[in-house]
Formats: structure tokens, sequence, C-alpha cells
């Protein structure tokens, strides 16, 4: 894998399931090896294809490359462009403090909300 040596846009790594790695391979719901998973890192999907390094390598040029976000706001919409402005423009802490706050809602508040809006629809609530 030299031709992806130094590319700071580009990770190809190994992980050994049964020992150190075994708590990232629950992580990201690895059942059978090996399994190879792409894009980003809090996002990662299954490769189907051909595991020879030519069909590696030809899926990795068709569907790999930059995506929208900091370091390539050329390929941004107008509105993702503002977003990531804007919280360029926080402080480390606070842009953390909001990230935190985000997760609490959607792990904690969400599901409540939507056992809420289920009973709701059902017409028992007696609101």
């Amino acid at each position: 894998m030299d031709e992806f040596s130094g590319n700071p846009g580009a990770l190809v790594g190994d992980v050994d399931c049964t020992a150190d790695g075994k708590s990232l391979c629950e992580k990201n719901e690895v059942k059978g090896y090996p399994t190879i998973k792409y894009g980003q890192p809090g996002d990662l999907k299954k490769y189907e294809g051909g595991r020879d390094f030519a069909s590696l390598q030809k899926f990795a040029q068709e569907n790999l490359g930059p995506t929208c976000g900091p370091a390539n706001m050329e390929l941004c919409d107008d509105a993702t462009k503002k977003k990531i402005e804007g919280f360029m423009a926080m402080s480390l802490d606070r842009l953390e403090g909001k990230a935190r706050n985000a997760v609490r809602i959607l792990e904690e508040e969400v599901p409540v909300m939507k056992k809420v809006l289920a009973h709701m629809k059902k017409g028992k609530s007696e609101l």
C-alpha cells in the first residue's frame, strides 16, 4: 500500500479484531473476517467488491475522494458552507459542548419524543 503512504486524504489500515482492535470492530459491527469498510470514520460502509488490488484500486478511484468539509469548502453547497463557517468561528470548548448537547438530545430526548408522538397519534393523549 505504498501508493497511499503519506497521503493526508487517505488512510489504508488493518485491524486485528481478535486482539487490541476488538472494541473497534464491535463498534463498527464487523462480524466476519476479512471485512473491508470505507468512508468517514463515524459512518463506515461495508465494501462488497473484489478483493484483489486492481478491484480495490478501481473502486477507490471511482468512489472515494474528498468530501465537503472544513478542508474542502469548495465541495460544499452554500448552506453547508455557512454552517461550517459558523462552527469554525466558535471556540473549541464551545463547539465540543454544542456537539455533546446534540448527541445527548439525539440519544436521550428523541427516543422519548418518538414515543410521545406515537401515543398522541393513536389518539390516547389527554391534551
